[in-house]
Formats: C-alpha cells, structure tokens, sequence
C-alpha cells in the first residue's frame, strides 16, 4: 500500500510539474491577445470586430503549428521513455522544420493577400479595413511563434516546463508595456491604435523566442550524448502520425473560421460581442490547457516504457482533475462575466450580447476541457493520430457547422442561440473520444518497441 502511495505522490508531483508551469505558459500566451482586446476595447466595435476576425487566421497557423508541436511531443516522450536521446533530437529538428515550413505559408498569404482573406469573413468595408492593416503586421509574428511553441515541446518532454514558462511571463509583459505606447501613442510615440497592438505582439513574440532559445542552449547537456536504442521511426511512419494531426487540426480550424465566418455575417455588433468573449476562453482554457500538455507527456512516456495499465490510470486521474478544474473555472466566469463585459468602451448591446455569451461558455466549458485532454493528451500520445482526426471531424464539421448554418440563416437566431446550439459538437467529440478511451486501441507504441497487450 505504501508503495502504491509513493507511486502516486511521484504521478501526482510529475503531472504538476508539467502542468502548472505548462498551463501558466498558456495563460501568458492568451494573454497576448487578452491585452490586445481589453485596449483594442477601448477603440470601439469595428477595431474589436476587425482584431478579432483577423486574430482567426492567426489562431489557424497557431493551431496547425500546434499539431505538430503535438507529434513531436509524442515522438520525444515515447523516446524519452526508453532513454533515446538521439530519436529524441531527430524528432524534434524533423518537426521543427515543419512546423516553420507551415508558419511560413501562412505569413505570405496574410501579408500578401489581407484585405481578400477578410473579405471572406464579413462584406462590411470598415471591418475589412481594420482587419486586413492588423493581420498584415501580425503575420510576421507567425514565424517566431512557430519557434517558441517547438521549444517549448522539447523543453516540457526534458522536464524543464519552468523555461518556457519564464521565457512567455517576460514575453507576456513586454508586450502588455508595448500594448500602452503604442495602441494610445504614450511616451511620445504615436499613436497606431490596432495596428500598435500587432506591432508590440511581433516584438514580443520575437523576444520570447529568442528568451526561450538562450535558455535551451544553457541546458544543452541535458540532451547531448546518448546510445540509439531503438529503430528509427521510418518516413512513413512519421506521415501516419503527420497528416492525420494536420489534418484533424487543419479541419478544426477550419471549422473555427466557418464559424467566424457565420458570426461575422450576423453583423459587426454580434461578431464584436463574439470577439470580446475571446480573452475569457483564451484564458480559461489556458488555466487548464497544462494537462493536456501532461497527458501527452506522461502518458507517452509510460507507453514508451510499455506499461500500458500505468498510462491507462495516468490518463484517468489527469481527466477526473480537468473536471474539477473546469467546474470551478466555469463558476468563476459565470460570477465575473458581467464585470468583464463592463470594461469595454462599446455599444450596450454589444455588453450584453457578451455576457449572454460568457453565460453560454461556461456551461460548455468542462465539456471542452475533458476533449482537449482526451484528444490532444491521451488519444495522441500513442500516435494514433488518426483517431483524432475523426472524432474532430465528425464533431465540428457533421455536426457544429451544420448547426451554426441551420441556426444564423435559416432558423435566424440571436448569437447567443447560435453558439449553444453549434456547441452541441463537443457533446458528440466527448462521446467518441470516451468510446475509444474505454476500447483501449490508442494504447500504441512507436518503432523500436514491442507490441502491447491490446495489440496482441
């Protein structure tokens, strides 16, 4: 009993380790667009609505970027796990040219072809105005955001979750003192208002990479060195893994700019409403996002190792707590959300709407939650990519694009009723993922290992 004891007090230590400075991280990422909006807030609805609109294409390369930060995770955790430190570095390098190669396609479509990709969210020529002068300048903060998130990755499968944390606390800051003098033009600078925003985002984002890199460096003993234990994962191995997350990812946010797109056409007091919802789910999910980034790590790991019984309960006792994290995250912005909406130098029904929608938010919250951990943490960790990429699919475009259609054109619903009712996909991805869950066949192992129990 008392090594059972000691096995959990160890779990519980490694989770928090990765967790909290993971989750605190995220939370300094969100808070880079939570900065923007609250002083973008005061500039009035068209600037929030045009921040915001453009902010989606932003999120799509971050989320893209992400997938494969999530391969290479699962790539060094499971090498990791069997103490290969060389398959450890080829995957990170391999996925870091990637990842790059994916910022770079997007940096030349948004500061290229701005005004056109606004276009396809809203037909109002103020909005697309603002929009495509914001994502011309904050499409060259892709390419170091793209860096940081690699970085990262290697940095929380080394176990060194910290650096990332103090290299985004201090990146985070930086742009918070640039978003005062340049969005208002304090200390003598003029003053650029939204397109200030996206100037102080690239200058931070540039130097929290560069933070983010020295520090890595310094640690450079940690991953040096190492016997070649296993057999390389092969190129085609590393493609089942690869477009399946691109895929899921690509087609999620998709999905996420359809309903941009839905919101935007209901009108630039809805779509602003929207927008000012952004920071508060930014900031939640982020509060929470650590164990996902946990799951995929530990539970990895343990796959790596073989203990397919010990990743099964890791990823149990990593679920049970995103809930109780949800529910009282959610609790707090049910309390707090009319205060938020206060904030904003906008129209009253535009605070209104808002707070409608934060209402709506919150109920759904610990829904997203447990898929974010199932799909990004658990589900992933095998390599069974591929999973993923179904239930994604299925959830966001058999079910929530449908709804949001079906509720904002034909049904002509408020916004709040269109966003609960296209919510109802996570419902349909958290059914799904549980199913795979409890089948067990996500417990997979990459090259060099032997087969599991389940497989046999």
């Amino acid at each position: 009993m008392s090594a059972q004891i000691q096995t959990r007090t160890s779990f519980g230590r490694a989770a928090a380790g990765i967790a909290i400075p993971a989750a605190l991280q995220s939370m300094f990422q969100a808070s880079f667009s939570a900065i923007d909006q609250l002083m973008i807030g005061q500039l009035g609805s068209v600037s929030v609505a045009g921040v915001g609109l453009a902010g989606k294409l932003a999120s799509a390369s971050s989320v893209v970027v992400a997938a494969v930060a999530g391969v290479a995770g699962v790539m060094m955790a499971q090498a990791l796990g069997q103490d290969d430190r060389p398959q450890a570095r080829r995957g990170f390098f391999l996925n870091l040219a990637v990842a790059l190669a994916l910022a770079g396609v997007f940096t030349i479509i948004s500061a290229l072809w701005p005004a056109g990709v606004m276009r396809l969210y809203t037909d109002d020529a103020r909005t697309v105005t603002a929009a495509a002068a914001y994502l011309r300048v904050l499409s060259l903060s892709f390419l170091p955001s793209a860096g940081m998130a690699m970085l990262a990755a290697l940095l929380r499968c080394m176990e060194l979750a910290s650096l990332p944390l103090l290299a985004s606390a201090a990146a985070a800051l930086l742009n918070t003192a640039l978003n005062w003098v340049l969005i208002f033009g304090r200390l003598g600078a003029p003053a650029m208002g939204a397109v200030g925003a996206a100037v102080a985002t690239v200058i931070s984002q540039v130097a929290g990479m560069a933070l983010m890199l020295v520090l890595l460096l310094r640690r450079r003993s940690t991953i040096a060195g190492g016997a070649h234990t296993g057999a390389r994962v092969s190129g085609g191995a590393y493609a089942r893994i690869l477009l399946p997350a691109l895929a899921c990812e690509g087609l999620w946010t998709l999905g996420e700019n359809a309903y941009a797109a839905i919101y935007g056409h209901l009108g630039t007091a809805a779509c602003a409403a929207m927008t000012l919802t952004g920071p508060v789910q930014n900031m939640a999910i982020g509060a929470l996002c650590g164990l996902s980034q946990a799951a995929a790590i530990l539970v990895g790991k343990r796959l790596g190792a073989g203990d397919d019984d010990g990743a099964a309960d890791a990823a149990k006792r990593l679920l049970r707590a995103g809930l109780l994290g949800a529910l009282a995250v959610s609790g707090l912005i049910l309390l707090g959300r009319g205060a938020y909406a206060s904030l904003m130098q906008v129209e009253p029904q535009v605070r209104e709407t808002t707070v409608r929608l934060l209402a709506v938010y919150a109920l759904v919250m610990p829904v997203k939650v447990l898929n974010m951990i199932l799909g990004s943490g658990v589900l992933r960790s095998g390599g069974r990519t591929e999973l993923v990429m179904v239930i994604d699919i299925v959830g966001t475009w058999g079910f929530g694009v449908p709804l949001g259609l079906l509720g904002a054109f034909w049904l002509r619903l408020p916004i709040p009723a269109v966003y609960a009712l296209l919510s109802l996909e996570e419902c349909v991805r958290l059914a799904m993922g549980l199913f795979v869950f409890r089948r067990g066949t996500w417990r997979h192992r990459l090259a060099g290992q032997k087969e599991s129990a389940k497989e046999r």
